[in-house]
C-alpha cells in the first residue's frame, strides 16, 4: 500500500483506539520523526495554490437552459511532479506500483460535443405507452359513514362538502384515505360549530376491508352541547327613532348562536338603516365572550351608524350621456325627503333602463349641510359612461293568409339629447310593404312618460282589402318596460290618415277603389296585475281602446270605435298555466259602406281566432272575399305546460265579425289546435298549429303561425 493509504489507516485507527496523553519519558526517548523517503514535507504549503486552482477553472455561463460547456482539452505538457518524487529517466518505464494511473483513452469526438438543453426534449410518451394502464398501480375501495350529524340536522351539508364524498370512494393508497378523513374531521367541527355546537369534537377511523370488500372509512362527531345567546348588547349612537338598529338586529336571547342566523341578523342591519336615513352605516367585527359552565354566549355588536340623513342635489361625472337636470327627472323622491337606499336602487335601474350607458354608479355624498327635522343633506354623485346610442333589429314572422313579415329597425336612441331617438323602419312581407319614421323622447319631462311623432307610409295586400295609406300622427304614452310593468298604462294622441282602398260596391255589385280622409283622437287605458309582460304566468289584464273618428269622403262622418279586452291567467301547478281571454268591439255612427275598409274588424288569424286565415271571419261579398264588419267578439282558452326551456299549448278559439254595430252571441267559429314555445331571455318563441273546427267553404284545413310571444 502506498503512502498516503498508509496515513489513512492510521488516521482511522486513532479515531477508534482511546486516547493516551505521552509520558515525560515517552518525550525524552522519541527520536524526531525522520520524514520517509518521497513523502510530503511536513508543512502547511498547499499541493497547487489557490489561485492557480481558481485561474484553471473554466467560467460558467448564466443561462440554466444553456447547453453545457465541453471539457477543455489538456495540453500534451509533462505534469509537474510532486515533492519528493523521482523523476524517470529517458527509456526508464514505469514500475507497477498499483498506484500508477492507466493513460486516457482516445477522445470520443461525440462526448467532446456539448449536450442539447432540457428544453428540446419531447417529454411526450409514445401512444402505445401513454395508453398502457399501470398494471401495478394499486386502486383502494372505501365506503363512508358518517355518525352523529343527523340528530342536528347537519348531515347533508356535510355529504355535499366532505372530501371523502368527494373522492368517490376511490383512492391510490391509505394514506390517500386517512388524509380525507382528517379533511372531513376539520369540516364536522366547522359545521358543528356554525350551529352552536362549540364543543364539538369528531374523530375519524379507518377499517380495512375483508378480501374483496372495501374498506370503510367512519367520521364520528360528537355535538356537546347548544350553546344559547346570554345577552344581545349593540353599541351604536342615538338614532331616530331610538333603538333602531337593535330592532332591524333579529336576535334574541335565548336563541342558538348560529353563524347563519347570525351573519344574516348582521346583513339586515347593513339593507335596513340605509333604508331609513343611514346611508353610512358600518357594521363593526362581533364579540362573542362564551362561558362553558353555562354554555351561554354574549355577543356584542359595534355598530357606527353616521348621519341621519335627507337627500339634496344631484351632481354628475365621467362621460355624460344626458345631465344632471335629465336625472332629476328620472329621480322618484324630492329634496329634504329622509335618505332611501331603494330610491336611489331605482334612479340606478331607471339610467340604465335608458339604454345609453355601457356602466352608471350612484353614490351618496356627504356635504355637511343641514337638513329638515336634524339630518344633514347628501348629494347623490351619478357617475357616467355613456354606451353606444345606435341599434339594429330585426323582427321575422308567418301567418297562414298573412304570409312571411319581415321588420328592420334602427334606433338612435340618442341623437337628439336627453333621450331623443329617431327610428327610421322598413316593412318587407308578401302582403305588406311600408316605410316609416318615428320621433321619441323618452322620459319627457316626467319619468316613464314617452312623446312620439309617427310619419308612415304602407301598401297592404289582402282579401279584404288593397290599401295605399299615409300616415301622420302625435302620441303621449305611460307604459310598461321589461324593467318596470306598471299597474296601469295609458296612451291618447291624435291621428291623420289619408287613404285609397279598393272597396266592394254592394250597389253595383262590384270592387272599386275609395280615398278616404280619417281624423282621430285614439286613447287607450289597461290596468294590469300579471306578474310578466312577455310571459305571464298569474293575473289579469283589463284594456279598454276608444277613439272618435272622423271619414272624410264626399261628406263628414263621424263615428267612435270602440274595444274591451280581458286576460286571466291561472296557475294550476308549477309549471301548468291555463289563460283565457275575451274581447267585443263595437263602431258606433256610422253606416259599414261608409267606413274604410282598413277600419272595419275582422276576424281570424294568429291574434284573433286561430284555424282561420288572417281576415277571413266576418261578411263576404259575392266574391267571396271578406268585407269586415262593425263589431266583433273573440274567446280563446290555453293550456300552457312548461318543461325547462320549452313548452306545449293546447288551445281552442272562437269568434266573429258581424255586420252589425253589436256582436253576437252566435254563429261564432270555432278554431283549436297546439303549439310550441321555446322560451327565451326575451320572451317565448311561438308555434301555433290550428285547424277550424266549423269551417265554411273555402276554409282551409290547417294554419301556421309563427312569432314572438304568447298569442295573449
Amino acid at each position: 500500500m502506498g503512502l498516503t493509504s498508509g496515513w489513512m489507516a492510521l488516521a482511522a485507527a486513532s479515531l477508534l483506539a482511546p486516547q493516551q496523553a505521552p509520558t515525560n519519558r515517552d518525550r525524552q526517548q522519541a527520536p524526531a520523526p525522520t520524514p520517509a523517503p518521497g513523502a510530503a514535507p511536513a508543512d502547511d504549503t498547499p499541493i497547487v495554490p489557490d489561485e492557480a486552482f481558481n485561474q484553471a477553472l473554466p467560467s460558467l455561463s448564466g443561462d440554466i437552459n444553456a447547453p453545457l460547456e465541453a471539457m477543455p482539452q489538456l495540453p500534451p505538457a509533462a505534469t509537474p511532479a510532486l515533492p519528493g518524487a523521482v523523476p524517470l529517466q529517458s527509456g526508464q518505464a514505469a514500475a507497477d506500483t498499483g498506484d500508477t494511473l492507466t493513460p486516457p483513452a482516445a477522445n470520443d469526438p461525440e462526448l467532446a460535443q456539448p449536450l442539447s438543453p432540457l428544453g428540446t426534449f419531447n417529454a411526450t410518451p409514445p401512444v402505445e405507452v401513454a395508453e398502457t394502464r399501470d398494471k401495478e398501480t394499486v386502486e383502494i375501495r372505501y365506503e363512508t359513514e358518517l355518525r352523529g350529524l343527523e340528530e342536528i340536522g347537519l348531515q347533508a351539508q356535510f355529504q355535499s362538502l366532505s372530501a371523502l364524498r368527494e373522492g368517490k370512494g376511490k383512492a391510490a393508497n391509505t394514506s390517500q384515505i386517512n388524509a380525507r378523513a382528517k379533511e372531513d374531521e376539520a369540516l364536522a367541527v366547522r359545521l358543528m360549530q356554525s350551529r352552536g355546537y362549540y364543543d364539538g369534537t369528531a374523530l375519524s377511523t379507518i377499517e380495512a376491508g375483508r378480501e374483496g370488500q372495501p374498506a370503510k372509512a367512519i367520521v364520528s362527531a360528537t355535538p356537546g352541547k347548544l350553546y344559547t345567546f346570554g345577552s344581545v348588547t349593540v353599541q351604536a349612537d342615538a338614532t331616530v327613532p331610538p333603538n333602531l338598529v337593535r330592532d332591524q338586529l333579529p336576535l334574541k336571547v335565548d336563541d342558538p348562536i348560529e353563524a347563519d342566523r347570525v351573519q344574516g341578523a348582521e346583513a339586515n342591519v347593513a339593507l335596513k338603516l340605509p333604508q331609513q336615513g343611514y346611508p353610512f352605516v358600518k357594521v363593526g367585527q362581533r364579540d362573542i365572550l362564551l362561558d362553558e359552565q353555562t354554555f351561554k354566549g354574549d355577543y356584542t355588536l359595534p355598530v357606527e351608524t353616521g348621519p341621519r340623513s335627507s337627500f339634496g342635489g344631484v351632481t354628475t361625472e365621467g362621460d355624460l350621456a344626458f345631465d344632471a337636470e335629465h336625472v332629476a327627472v328620472l329621480q322618484r323622491f324630492k329634496a329634504g325627503e329622509l335618505y332611501d337606499v331603494r330610491k336611489v336602487d331605482d334612479l340606478r335601474e331607471a339610467m340604465v333602463a335608458t339604454g345609453l350607458f355601457a356602466n352608471v354608479g350612484v353614490e351618496p355624498v356627504r356635504t355637511g349641510r343641514p337638513g329638515p327635522d336634524g339630518t344633514e343633506a347628501v348629494d347623490l354623485k351619478v357617475i357616467q359612461d355613456a354606451g353606444p346610442a345606435r341599434s339594429l333589429s330585426a323582427q321575422a314572422g308567418y301567418q297562414t293568409g298573412q304570409g312571411f313579415t319581415l321588420e328592420g329597425t334602427f334606433t338612435h336612441r340618442n341623437l337628439f339629447p336627453p333621450e331623443g331617438a329617431l327610428i327610421p323602419s322598413i316593412v318587407a312581407g308578401t302582403q305588406e310593404q311600408g316605410a316609416g319614421l318615428t320621433f321619441r323622447r323618452s322620459n319627457a319631462g316626467k319619468r316613464d312618460r314617452t312623446f312620439s311623432i309617427i310619419a308612415s307610409a304602407n301598401h297592404s295586400n289582402y282579401d279584404a282589402f288593397d290599401a295605399f295609406t299615409g300616415t301622420l300622427a302625435a302620441k303621449i304614452s305611460y307604459d310598461s318596460t321589461p324593467i318596470w310593468q306598471k299597474r296601469f298604462t295609458y296612451a291618447y294622441g291624435v291621428e291623420l290618415t289619408g287613404t285609397n282602398e279598393s272597396v266592394y260596391d254592394f250597389n253595383r255589385l262590384e270592387r272599386r277603389r275609395g280615398t278616404y280622409g280619417i281624423v282621430a283622437l285614439p286613447g287607450q287605458a289597461m290596468w294590469d296585475t300579471s306578474n310578466d309582460l312577455l310571459n305571464p304566468t298569474k293575473g289579469y289584464r283589463l284594456k279598454v281602446n276608444l277613439s272618435p273618428e272622423t271619414s272624410v269622403r264626399g261628406a263628414v262622418r263621424p263615428y267612435v270605435r270602440a274595444m274591451v279586452e280581458g286576460t286571466v291567467y291561472v296557475p294550476a301547478g308549477k309549471s301548468f298555466v291555463i289563460a283565457g281571454r275575451a274581447r267585443a268591439g263595437t263602431i258606433q255612427g256610422i253606416e259599414r259602406d261608409d267606413l274604410a275598409p282598413s277600419r272595419r274588424y275582422y276576424g281570424g288569424g294568429g291574434g284573433s281566432v286561430r284555424g282561420y286565415g288572417y281576415q277571413r271571419l266576418g261578411p263576404f261579398d259575392p266574391n267571396g272575399d271578406p268585407v269586415g264588419g262593425r263589431s266583433i267578439n273573440e274567446f280563446s282558452l290555453e293550456a300552457r305546460y312548461r318543461f325547462g326551456n320549452f313548452g306545449i299549448v293546447p288551445f281552442i278559439d272562437a269568434g266573429n265579425a258581424y255586420e252589425s254595430s253589436l256582436p253576437k252571441g252566435s254563429d261564432l267559429r270555432m278554431g283549436a289546435g297546439i303549439g310550441g314555445r321555446f322560451y327565451t331571455n326575451f320572451g317565448p318563441m311561438r308555434i301555433d298549429v290550428a285547424t277550424p273546427l266549423n269551417p265554411r267553404e273555402g276554409d282551409g284545413k290547417i294554419a301556421l303561425y309563427i312569432s314572438i310571444g304568447q298569442a295573449f
